[in-house]
């Protein structure tokens, strides 16, 4: 875990995201499925961001402009600099026989990065809106659903290694189909290493902090 002011390299708009691209430095791209705290501009506290792409000497984040944090990040420009936190929390196992990829809306961030770490093994994605959907092109030949379409419905009846991530609804939906899925929760996040205790979650009867416990969870098969 290191914090680094970086500068921006700048941004790409993907469909209704954004694509933040900033410079490496000394920072580690860490684990799919880890994330990093990015300093929003003008705002006190940081935004907690998966890693999307590590190119080299980058570090790239998709981000969902829905908030005034939000926001700040993706009107950085070029020659910007922020401070950035990570990588931080626990990623996903890649330890997988058959694989496959899981997301929903903004639950695209990590998958990327994910399916390079695994070889480009298959995705199936799920949108609101053919704007959305552009952000399909981060993961070519992923199987895409927009809504009123589910996402689920592109689940086969044996999935193999889900590892999935989007939204909670689409979550617990996961969960039913695929056992043991290995799943990327959210929740809002302040410090991002567990002192503050603001991410914690129940999951099946316990308490978990997301930051250091997650974000990724593996469902009980």
């Amino acid at each position: 875990m290191t914090r680094e002011l970086v500068g921006v390299v700048g941004t790409e708009p993907i469909g209704a995201y954004t694509l933040l691209r900033l410079e490496r430095g000394g920072l580690e791209p860490g684990r799919p499925g880890q994330f990093f705290m990015l300093e929003a501009p003008g705002r006190l506290l940081p935004r907690p961001m998966s890693l999307c792409q590590a190119p080299p000497g980058e570090l790239a984040f998709l981000i969902d402009a829905i908030g005034p944090g939000t926001r700040a990040l993706c009107s950085l420009e070029a020659g910007d600099a922020i401070h950035v936190l990570g990588p931080l929390g626990n990623g996903f196992d890649l330890a997988v026989e058959r694989p496959l990829l899981v997301a929903g809306g903004i639950g695209i961030a990590p998958m990327p990065y994910l399916s390079e770490a695994l070889g480009g093994p298959p995705a199936v994605l799920g949108f609101r809106s053919e704007r959305q959907a552009e952000a399909s092109r981060l993961l070519p030949g992923a199987e895409v659903v927009i809504e009123p379409r589910l996402v689920t419905e592109l689940v086969p009846e044996d999935p193999g290694d889900v590892l999935a991530c989007g939204p909670e609804p689409m979550l617990e939906a996961v969960r039913s189909l695929a056992p043991g899925a290995q799943l990327a929760w959210e929740a809002p996040m302040a410090c991002g290493y567990g002192a503050c205790f603001g991410c914690v979650v129940e999951r099946d009867g316990w308490y978990v902090r997301l930051c250091v416990d997650g974000p990724v969870l593996r469902d009980a098969a």
